[in-house]
């Protein structure tokens, strides 16, 4: 784990705040990070690490908002498919699961 982002987890520890870790499980294909990536997701938006950034990032940090809003973690699977791809500008084509844990 990154150093920032263990500190910043703890620091959230500290203060009884709760965050969102989000973490690569699984990749298939091409995708822009590949699995033990990380990302810490605040309640109000902020981010700290990445799991690729562009369209699949922002999808995963709405779905780390929404499990926080109901404090629980979800496993989630990002779809960067060819077809989908392309209609969003990416230029991966795989497939990420990601683990979003709250901290």
């Amino acid at each position: 784990m990154d150093r920032g982002l263990l500190e910043t987890i703890c620091e959230k520890q500290i203060n009884a705040e709760k965050a969102a870790l989000v973490t690569i499980v699984a990749t298939r294909g091409s995708t822009p990070r590949k699995a033990g990536s990380q990302m810490l997701i605040l309640p109000d938006g902020r981010s700290f690490g990445t799991i690729g950034g562009g369209c699949g990032e922002a999808e995963v940090r709405r779905q780390a908002l929404t499990a926080l809003d109901e404090q629980r973690p979800q496993l989630y699977t990002v779809r960067m498919l060819n077809d989908v791809a392309a209609d969003e500008g990416m230029v991966c084509g795989g497939i990420m699961e990601v683990f979003i844990q709250i901290v």
